[in-house]
């Protein structure tokens, strides 16, 4: 629940989600009813009120709180067949969500966007969460995405021959509420029979479900590994590009279109490549690595916006580790620090739609942040250990 006393933070190294650099005049917060509604001097904090609390936070610094623009609530990562994560019961699958939901806000994860499940047990989740029943981030859900007949993850129950079914699957998604919608544009990995260079909708496609979910004022969020499909996704107007992979007939990461890096940017598209933590096994290849670093160095230079996000939930990417992937990310996507911060805050919120919301230290924003003893500004790696985490205004950690 959200707390209705007023407490004041002061003595903070601030980051605001925003700037280059911590600017030292501002190092006070107060929070109430769960919001923001002071951040400046510790000098001018008002402690005149009777139900007011003032803490001295001296030695720590402040960030908002940070967000994966990719999870999959759902899949428990230990668990390598997603076909076997069926033949959990609800009450098993719930409570491993329910688990994986506190890990994600004890680590700092304050918000995360679901991008897909077949039951629509995560946006369950995301009520309990939102009515104070359950801790957790804030989400952002999909439902079941739209997938091509046997495309991938079809077994989430999203199939789709032709528009005309494509919106069927996108109306039932209205039906239970959700905040975006999914679509597969390529095949993925994980499903068999399923190939990550093909594309699964034409442009005509994929346009008609970005204009219904527009018309609904649902943003798209579109699955892309193959170049084919991330130039119809491009093309269609979606929202964010998933993965980004440029996977093509002669492999992965060997079919960059500069035309399409035009495209994307002429179209305000934000690219989620989905790097997490395990992309340091790529290290040490250094044919694969310098191929990443061109890639992601061409579309930065090309103007393309990136995100932070992990894939939560895929084998052996689990959903607490956010933090351990955002140094991999910066390095990987060839980012400072803030840049990468940027990504994993205040840029994130904005592309998913929470950018009035969260993913800056602002007045009048929610009070979603973390605290860390040291500048994660200037070393990412102190986001693994953060000291307090608050969501609303609510501690998630205990001092």
């Amino acid at each position: 629940m959200i707390s209705r006393y007023k407490v004041s933070l002061k003595n903070l190294r601030i980051w605001n989600g925003v700037d280059e650099t911590i600017d030292h005049g501002v190092d006070a917060v107060t929070i109430e009813n769960g919001c923001l509604t002071f951040v400046g001097s510790s000098e001018d904090l008002d402690t005149t009120a009777t139900d007011s609390v003032v803490k001295d936070m001296s030695g720590l610094s402040m960030i908002p709180g940070l967000i994966d623009a990719h999870i999959h609530l759902c899949l428990d990562p230990h668990i390598k067949d997603p076909l076997e994560q069926d033949k959990l019961t609800r009450g098993e699958l719930l409570q491993g969500m329910t688990d994986r939901a506190r890990a994600m806000l004890e680590a700092g994860i304050t918000s995360a966007r679901d991008l897909g499940g077949g039951q629509w047990l995560e946006l369950e989740v995301r009520e309990s969460i939102n009515r104070g029943e359950m801790i957790g981030p804030r989400l952002i859900c999909s439902g079941q995405p739209i997938t091509s007949v046997k495309g991938h993850c079809h077994f989430w129950g999203g199939e789709a021959a032709d528009g005309a079914e494509a919106l069927k699957v996108l109306a039932r998604q209205l039906e239970h509420k959700v905040d975006l919608i999914k679509v597969m544009a390529t095949g993925g990995n994980i499903t068999h029979g399923s190939r990550p260079v093909d594309a699964q909708f034409d442009e005509e496609t994929l346009s008609t479900i970005v204009n219904t979910a527009h018309k609904h004022g649902l943003r798209v969020a579109a699955h892309c590994h193959g170049t084919s499909g991330i130039r119809n996704a491009a093309a269609a107007g979606v929202t964010t590009i998933e993965h980004c992979s440029w996977v093509g007939d002669e492999g992965w990461g060997k079919a960059f279109d500069p035309e399409v890096v035009a495209r994307i940017v002429k179209q305000g598209i934000w690219v989620s490549p989905t790097i997490n933590s395990g992309w340091k096994r790529f290290a040490g290849n250094s044919n694969f690595a310098d191929l990443l670093h061109g890639n992601y160095d061409r579309m930065r230079e090309g103007g393309v916006k990136f995100i932070a996000s992990t894939d939560a939930g895929i084998p052996n990417v689990l959903h607490h580790h956010l933090p351990l992937a955002i140094p991999v990310f910066a390095h990987f996507a060839g980012l400072t620090a803030t840049e990468a911060l940027r990504a994993a805050t205040s840029d994130c919120a904005e592309a998913i739609g929470l950018g009035e919301v969260t993913g800056q230290i602002r007045e009048g924003y929610s009070a979603d942040f973390v605290l860390y003893d040291g500048d994660p500004t200037s070393d990412l790696d102190l986001l693994a250990a953060p000291v307090q985490v608050y969501k609303q205004g609510e501690s998630a950690l205990a001092v």
